[in-house]
């Protein structure tokens, strides 16, 4: 007696054989006439996206504008109710120097959207070339924002050049958050170049528990724990790492570089499972991704090297093709 799951299959295959008949008579059933993206459409919607978040304002003036204007006017009441100079003083100071603050406040604002403006074009080798001329003639020589969107552009063409870029900064001068960023992006680059020694040195001095922004502190966290996996800290580099999930999405614009990190890491402490993990999440990414672990890539874990040249080998990528990403 036949079982239900057979009477299930005979009536899928008859479905199935009626469709195949009657495809030249019946017109295809709706979801067939769906066009299907091209790569290059998905890209586009992707761009008009991005444009659409960059062209936000990265703060609200006007609330933050209103705020300080009503606990100036608080303190100036409690100024005015006690009695004596003091008080009146007091406000006086408080009131100059939080005219000052909102002064800096808006022409911060102005010129990082002026630099966003400008790097929004920057999409194309022809882009770069004219964002960087831009940003050499229209910001002051030495201006921090201006070096660091600069050294963005160059980081994806030449690391050196971006090196030297950012080496031009007085980190001694600077205000603690921008000194810390320049640090972190000079490391990132000794890492990418081999130049481990370097990156650690920078590394030690990023402050990870001070930073409040998010993003900054994953981007501080992988690149100090690449820096330390790679200079003999695997231990450290892996319960640093261990803090943040690379696979959440408010981390989607580090996701490679955290598994990067902790690929390194992993192979510092030599748990295989968890490289395996690691190269297994990149490829998924991008298979190209596994190319920084390659041939003629510097200074990689014998480990990591090893295990990256099996999964391209069971992919059945030419190891000779593999592309050196650009990070």
């Amino acid at each position: 007696m036949a079982s239900e799951s057979d009477k299930d299959e005979a009536v899928a295959t008859d479905d199935a054989e009626s469709t195949a008949a009657g495809a030249g008579s019946r017109p295809p059933p709706a979801k067939s006439k769906k066009k299907k993206k091209s790569a290059a459409d998905v890209q586009k919607e992707l761009a008009e996206l991005g444009k659409a978040q960059d062209e936000r304002p990265p703060v609200d003036l006007k609330k933050i504008f209103l705020r300080v204007a009503l606990v100036a006017a608080v303190i100036w009441v409690i100024a005015l109710i006690i009695p004596g100079w003091i008080p009146k003083a007091v406000a006086g100071v408080a009131s100059v120097l939080a005219v000052g603050v909102m002064i800096w406040l808006q022409r911060y604002v102005k010129k990082t959207q002026a630099l966003g403006a400008i790097l929004k074009g920057a999409d194309t080798d022809e882009g770069r070339k004219k964002a960087i001329e831009r940003l050499e003639t229209e910001f002051k020589k030495g201006d921090t924002q201006a070096v660091l969107a600069k050294a963005q552009l160059q980081m994806q063409e030449d690391p050196r050049a971006a090196l030297a870029t950012l080496e031009s900064v007085n980190l001694d001068k600077e205000l603690a958050p921008i000194a810390g960023q320049v640090r972190a992006m000079r490391a990132m680059l000794h890492l990418t170049l081999g130049e481990t020694a370097e990156a650690r040195a920078l590394a030690d001095k990023l402050e990870l528990g001070k930073q409040q922004e998010p993003k900054t502190r994953v981007m501080f966290a992988a690149v100090a724990g690449e820096a330390w996996a790679r200079t003999g800290q695997g231990r450290k580099a892996v319960d640093t790492l261990d803090l943040f999930n690379p696979d959440a999405p408010e981390h989607a614009e580090m996701k490679a570089q955290m598994w990067r990190a902790r690929a390194y890491a992993y192979a510092a402490v030599n748990d295989t499972k968890g490289i395996g993990r690691a190269l297994k999440k990149l490829a998924e990414m991008n298979p190209h991704l596994l190319g920084m672990f390659l041939p003629p890539q510097k200074k990689v874990h014998p480990l990591l090297e090893r295990e990256a040249k099996q999964m391209v080998a069971r992919m059945g990528l030419a190891q000779r093709k593999m592309a050196r990403p650009k990070m």
